[in-house]
C-alpha cells in the first residue's frame, strides 16, 4: 500500500534540493571512474552523461528535470514512496491503494486497432483474478507466457467489475536471480523518456558511490546532542528508506540542517547589530513620558502601555532596537509607534515612517497630524509620485533637521537623503516589503533604532523564520472591536445581498466592493475590478454614486477616489486588495469581496478589518468564483473565524509554508525540505542550538564551524545583509 501520510512528500521535500545544503569535498587521488572528459577533482559536478546508465541521448531528458550533474542526481529526492514491505492477497485489495501481487499468469489478449495497441495479462492467485492492462507497449507481449509466475505492482483500479492495474511494475519471477522487492520504493519525478525503473537505478548507482563524498557541515558534537545521522547516510536513506523509521531519521537530519543554517543567519545578524552597531541612546525619562502620554488625545490601554516601555527599554541602549510590533487591525499599533517617534523627536532626533503604498503612506500622515494636533511637531510626506518640488521641499526640510517625522514609500531609501539626525526607523505592514529593503533603510545614515509594524497576523514557526532576528512585542488587545459579521455567499443568494447592501447604503452607511484583479487580462474567468465596476454603475448600483481605486492609477485618481469615498461624496468604492491597510472609513459598514478563493485567509481578514471601525456594525459577504468548490473550506473558516492569529494559523496549514515565504514577497530564498507545521519542534531546537553557537562563535571563525560558515553566507548573505561576514 502507499502510505497516505507520505501524501503531501512533493511538497515537504522539494524534487531538487539545492546542492548548497551540503558541501562536496573532493576525494585526493581518486581515479576517474566514468570519463576522462572529467578534468575536476570533484567527480560531483561532472556531467551527468558520464554517470553509469545514463548517456548522451538520456542526459539531454534529464536536463529537463533540472539534473545536468552527478550531484544533482544525488540530490535529486523522491515525491514520495510506494510501501512493497508484503506481498497483498488480490482479495485483500482496495481500490486506489498502491500493492505489490504475485500471481500465475491465465490469460494473455491484445487488441490492435492500426497505431493503438492495448495489452491484456489476466494473473490469478487461486480463484481470484487481476488484470494488468498496456497501452501502446505491444513489445510487452513477447515476454508473457501462460503459467509464468509474476509480480505486479501499481495502483489498484476496477472497471466492469473487475480489478486492475493499469501499466503495473513487472517483475519475471521465473527468471534466474530474481528476488522480489520488499521494501520502500521512491516515485521520482519523471520525463517523457524516463520510468520510475531507470531513475531508480540511476540514482541507486549514484547514492552508492557518491554519498560518502559529500562533506559533513554539522559538527560531530552538535550530531551526538541532537541524535543527527551522518549526512551521506541521510542522503542515501532518504532514497532509499527500507521503512518508516529509517525515512524519519534522514528526513530530521536534513530539515535540521536547513533549519540550522537559517537560525544561524539571523542569529548572526541579531548579534552584529546588537555588538558593532552604534544606535543613540534614548532614555524615557518621566518627564518624557508624561509629555509624551499627555500630548495623545486618548488613554493608552494596558496592553499598548506594556508595549511602549519594551520599545522604550530597548530605545535607551547603546545598540539598535531591533523589534516587531505585531497586533490585529485596530489593536492601537500606530499610537505605539507616535510614541516611539516622540521618543525620538524629545532627543532631538528624526524618525522615519515607511508604507507599502502611497494612500497608507498620506493615511499615516492624516492620522499622526490628527494625533499631534497642536504640537510643534513638523510631518513631512516623501513618495515617488510627488512634484520635483514637493520632494526638493521635503528634502531640505529632512537635511536641514526641520522635518522631525517622515512618512513616505520606498522614496526614503531610493532619494538617498542625507537625514539631519536619523534616530528611528518605523516599517508599517513589513511583509509587504522585503527583508533586503529592511537592511537598506537601515544604511541611511547612522544607526538608527528599528522598529517593524504588522497588522497581518502571523503563525509562530513563521515568526521564528521571516522575522528571526527581530524581538517580537505584541498587541492581544483592541481599543475598538464592533462586531463585524461574515457570510459565505452563494450564487443563489446574490439577488438578497445586494438587496440588503443597497439598504444599508440608503441608510446613509457605505460600503466596499473587493475584486481580487485590477483588470480581466489577469484571469479570464474572474470578473476584475474595472468590470464589477462597470457591471455595479449600470445595474445592481446604479442608483449609488460609486468610485474605483486600484494599484495602476496614477496618483491623482487614488487621491481622488479615497477623498471622495472618505468625505461621503461616494457611497460604494470599488476597489481591488489595496484597500487590505490603511483605509480608515468609520461609516463603511458592508463589503462585497469577490472571487475570495483568491485571497489568503490573513488578506480576506485584514479586508474585513476595514470595517467596524465606527459605531454601526459591519457586514462581509464573499463569493467564490464559480467552480472553486475546492477552496470552501478554506472560506468558512472565514466566515466562522474571527481571530486573526487562529485564521493564519489555518492558511498555513491549508496553503503551505511556500505561499506564505514567497521569495517574490520576502527575499528569502524558499525552504527546500522543512516543512514549518510539521517541523516546529526541531525549528525551536535549531534556534537554541544557533544562538549558543553564535554567543561562542559569532563569525563561525572555528575551524569545525568552517562548513556552516559558508552555507550561511552562500544562502542568506544577500538576505540578510551578512555581507561582512565571509
Amino acid at each position: 500500500m502507499m502510505f497516505s501520510r507520505f501524501d503531501s512528500i512533493e511538497r515537504k521535500i522539494a524534487s531538487h534540493i539545492l546542492i548548497e545544503i551540503v558541501y562536496l569535498q573532493p576525494i585526493p587521488g581518486r581515479q576517474k571512474s566514468m570519463s576522462q572528459a572529467d578534468n575536476t577533482a570533484n567527480p560531483l559536478i561532472q556531467p551527468v552523461q558520464f554517470v553509469r546508465g545514463v548517456g548522451p541521448k538520456r542526459a539531454q531528458l534529464l536536463a529537463k528535470l533540472g539534473i545536468r550533474t552527478a550531484a544533482d542526481l544525488l540530490f535529486f529526492f523522491p515525491r514520495r514512496y510506494e510501501d512493497f514491505t508484503g506481498q497483498s492477497q488480490i482479495h485483500e485489495l482496495e481500490l486506489d491503494e498502491v500493492a505489490g501481487v504475485v500471481g500465475e499468469v491465465d490469460d494473455i489478449d491484445q487488441i490492435k486497432n492500426g497505431a493503438k495497441h492495448i495489452l491484456y495479462v489476466l494473473i490469478k492467485q487461486n480463484d481470484c483474478y487481476l488484470r494488468g492492462i498496456w497501452f501502446n507497449q505491444e513489445y510487452m507481449f513477447s515476454k508473457f507466457r501462460i503459467g509464468q509466475m509474476v509480480q505486479f505492482r501499481g495502483k489498484v483500479g476496477e472497471r466492469g467489475g473487475r480489478l486492475q492495474m493499469v501499466h503495473p511494475n513487472v517483475t519475471w519471477i521465473d527468471e534466474p536471480n530474481v528476488v522480489l522487492e520488499e521494501s520502500w520504493q521512491p516515485v521520482y519525478r519523471l520525463t517523457d523518456g524516463v520510468n520510475q525503473r531507470q531513475m531508480r537505478s540511476i540514482i541507486g548507482d549514484v547514492v552508492s558511490e557518491f554519498a560518502p563524498l559529500v562533506t559533513e557541515a554539522i559538527p560531530g558534537q552538535l550530531q551526538e546532542i541532537s541524535s543527527l545521522c551522518e549526512i551521506g547516510q541521510a542522503i542515501e536513506k532518504i532514497h532509499f528508506p527500507k521503512d518508516e523509521e529509517e525515512y524519519q531519521t534522514a528526513r530530521r537530519r536534513l530539515v535540521f540542517q536547513e533549519l540550522l543554517i537559517l537560525q544561524l543567519a539571523l542569529s548572526m545578524r541579531r548579534y552584529n547589530i546588537r555588538s558593532r552597531a552604534v544606535a543613540p541612546e534614548l532614555e524615557m525619562t518621566p518627564k518624557i513620558r508624561a509629555r509624551m502620554l499627555g500630548r495623545l488625545p486618548f488613554d493608552l490601554y494596558d496592553s499598548q502601555l506594556r508595549v511602549v516601555d519594551e520599545i522604550a527599554n530597548d530605545m535607551a541602549r547603546m545598540y539598535p532596537m531591533n523589534r516587531m510590533l505585531h497586533g490585529e487591525v485596530g489593536s492601537g499599533k500606530t499610537a505605539v509607534a507616535v510614541c516611539a517617534m516622540l521618543l525620538a523627536i524629545a532627543h532631538s532626533h528624526q524618525a522615519v515612517l515607511m508604507a507599502p503604498t502611497e494612500i497608507l503612506a498620506r493615511q499615516h500622515v492624516q492620522t499622526i497630524q490628527k494625533l499631534l494636533v497642536g504640537s510643534r511637531v513638523k510631518v513631512v510626506l516623501l513618495t515617488g509620485s510627488q512634484t520635483a518640488k514637493e520632494r526638493d521641499a521635503a528634502k531640505l526640510a529632512i537635511e536641514t533637521g526641520e522635518a522631525n517625522i517622515i512618512v513616505g514609500t520606498t522614496a526614503v531609501v531610493q532619494s538617498k537623503i542625507q537625514f539631519s539626525s536619523l534616530g528611528l526607523v518605523v516599517i508599517d505592514e513589513q511583509h509587504k516589503f522585503g527583508v533586503r529593503q529592511r537592511a537598506l533603510l537601515k544604511q541611511a545614515g547612522f544607526d538608527p533604532h528599528y522598529l517593524v509594524m504588522t497588522a497581518t497576523p502571523i503563525p509562530r514557526t513563521v515568526t521564528m523564520t521571516l522575522f528571526g532576528d527581530l524581538d517580537v512585542s505584541t498587541l492581544h488587545e483592541s481599543n475598538h472591536r464592533s462586531n463585524v459579521k461574515t457570510y459565505l455567499g452563494e450564487e443563489s443568494n446574490r439577488g438578497k445581498w445586494w438587496d440588503f447592501f443597497k439598504k444599508k447604503l440608503r441608510e446613509g452607511r457605505q460600503g466596499f466592493v473587493v475584486a481580487p484583479f485590477v483588470d480581466s487580462k489577469a484571469k479570464s474567468d474572474v470578473q476584475s475590478a474595472e468590470e464589477m465596476f462597470e457591471h455595479l454603475t449600470n445595474g445592481p448600483l446604479e442608483e449609488f454614486r460609486t468610485s474605483l481605486l486600484h494599484g495602476k492609477q496614477h496618483h491623482e485618481e487614488k487621491h481622488a477616489a479615497m477623498k471622495a469615498f472618505a468625505s461621503g461624496k461616494t457611497q460604494v468604492l470599488v476597489a481591488t486588495g489595496v484597500i487590505e491597510v490603511g483605509i480608515d472609513v468609520p461609516n463603511a459598514t458592508v463589503m462585497t469581496i469577490e472571487s475570495a478563493e483568491r485571497f489568503g485567509l490573513s488578506q480576506l481578514h485584514q479586508l474585513r478589518g476595514r470595517l467596524g471601525r465606527g459605531k454601526h456594525p459591519g457586514f462581509v459577504c464573499a463569493f467564490p468564483s464559480v467552480g472553486a468548490a475546492t477552496e470552501i473550506e478554506r472560506l468558512k473558516a472565514f466566515a466562522e473565524i474571527d481571530n486573526g492569529f487562529d485564521l493564519a494559523q489555518i492558511d498555513l496549514q491549508l496553503r503551505g509554508p511556500g505561499n506564505l515565504l514567497s521569495t517574490r514577497q520576502t527575499g528569502f530564498p524558499p525552504l527546500k525540505i522543512a516543512d514549518l507545521i510539521q517541523d516546529e519542534e526541531i525549528l525551536l531546537e535549531t534556534r537554541t542550538c544557533a544562538r549558543q553557537i553564535i554567543d561562542e562563535d559569532p563569525n563561525l571563525a572555528k575551524p569545525e564551524h568552517q562548513r556552516l560558515r559558508e552555507l550561511v553566507t552562500s544562502r542568506y548573505s544577500k538576505a540578510l545583509d551578512l555581507s561582512d561576514v565571509g
